[in-house]
């Protein structure tokens, strides 16, 4: 599994013009998943993104994490993570898991971190959406369970 985190002031993502998702201070997690990951790959991303000290303390140090702040979570599941652009002009996404197979851990994900008692808004699986953020810092961060 991948994920890109994003600290954020707030985001959201819409879908056919309908918002269905947004969380104000947080953390936006596009998560894109690999053939042939499993429930502890998600436990590990869970974990790290609920716990990852990234928000600043009183003294501008990254040293709070997205449960201590009380933060909210945005996760937005995103195949493209495993695009392979190393030939053609065209990315082959052969390294991403089967849509059936990715939504069972998309949703094992996100129930992980709501069980950390995280605040969460997401996105529609296989939908086309736009998710708008305000990254803070910038921070963007990628983890790999692998």
């Amino acid at each position: 599994m991948r994920l890109v985190i994003q600290r954020v002031s707030q985001a959201k993502v819409t879908v056919d013009g309908r918002e269905i998702g947004n969380i104000a201070q947080g953390l936006c997690l596009f998560l894109g998943i690999a053939k042939g990951d499993n429930k502890q790959n998600a436990d590990y991303l869970a974990q790290k993104s609920a716990e990852l000290r990234i928000f600043e303390d009183d003294t501008g140090k990254f040293n709070r994490s997205l449960s201590e702040i009380g933060g909210e979570a945005l996760v937005v599941s995103q195949f493209t993570l495993y695009g392979d652009c190393t030939k053609g002009r065209r990315p082959s996404f052969s390294h991403a898991a089967p849509p059936d197979e990715a939504e069972v851990l998309y949703n094992y994900f996100v129930d992980q971190l709501r069980d950390k008692g995280i605040k969460i808004g997401t996105g529609q699986f296989q939908a086309k959406m736009e998710v708008s953020i305000v990254n803070t810092g910038p921070v963007t961060l990628i983890l790999d369970s692998k």
